[in-house]
């Protein structure tokens, strides 16, 4: 009993260090944007802000075009959402439903392309998006966008797709429904939940993106949120820290609050289809 209550506070104390670890980097970086400039310039930082201020949100307001970089954000992670769910439903349900050696050899592949690092995909995308003259351009960043998310969300909704029984669907095929009236009417409405998950699964991975588009987008006036919050870091590496912060803030809780509301539906579609009924 002993031991079993040992290892119990042990697990226990083992998440509190861990969410330590992962909350202590947001609570700090909402201390430094309340902060004024002679809090971030003491040698004795507080968490807790002595003379907390406004001041660093309305400079970054002033000095950058945060609106106009989170609209962009906005239009390009909603269109890589949209596009990249409509493209992996179908394919996810013949993955799903097809036991042949293609099916399972696109399945592997899917799993084998996360291993995948930017750098490596970011010249043949460049060149691809050259030839079809969509650098430095909204649309070809969400080309990328859906290229770069579509992978994840196969998989994330192929696991759906097994977890629908297949009963309902020889049900269907015995009234005459074909596969694509299936899918519609049958199949579809049960993967509601999967496929609201798969779509802000991919909004939050399309907001946060900074590497694709530092490459790809070159014109101030097209680049996306994460590329501007770098215009508050001078030629010589020096950060102005408040505004940097505060702006760093205001990019952080969309995507904070996205995953929020999505977690438990990205863990049923990890879990779906991993046991059999």
């Amino acid at each position: 009993m002993r031991t079993r209550r040992a290892a119990r506070a042990g697990q226990y104390t083992a998440l509190l260090a861990y969410l330590a670890f992962l909350v202590f980097p947001f609570l700090w970086l909402l201390s430094v944007a309340f902060k004024p400039p002679r809090e971030l310039g003491s040698l004795r930082p507080t968490w807790i802000p002595k003379d907390p201020t406004l001041a660093n949100f309305r400079r970054a307001f002033d000095e950058q075009p945060l609106l106009h970089a989170g609209f962009t954000s906005l239009c390009a992670a909603l269109s890589a959402a949209v596009i990249a769910v409509v493209l992996a439903t179908p394919m996810a349900y013949v993955m799903a439903r097809r036991r042949t050696r293609l099916a399972r050899a696109a399945s592997g592949w899917v799993v084998v392309s996360q291993a995948f690092p930017f750098v490596l995909v970011i010249i043949p995308l460049f060149l691809v998006l050259k030839r079809l003259r969509l650098i430095d351009s909204v649309p070809g960043l969400v080309m990328v966008y859906v290229v770069w998310s579509l992978p994840f969300a196969l998989w994330m909704l192929a696991g759906y797709v097994r977890a629908v029984p297949l009963e309902l669907e020889e049900a269907a095929a015995i009234d005459g429904a074909g596969r694509l009236r299936t899918l519609v009417s049958v199949t579809a409405p049960l993967l509601a939940p999967g496929i609201v998950a798969t779509a802000l699964f991919a909004f939050v991975t399309a907001w946060n993106e900074f590497f694709f588009a530092l490459v790809l987008l070159k014109t101030p006036g097209k680049q996306t949120l994460p590329v501007v919050l770098t215009h508050f870091i001078g030629a010589e590496g020096a950060a102005d820290l408040g505004p940097l912060a505060a702006a760093a803030v205001l990019a952080t809780l969309p995507s904070l609050v996205v995953f929020a509301l999505v977690q438990r539906r990205i863990t049923g579609g990890l879990l779906a289809g991993a046991v059999k009924s």
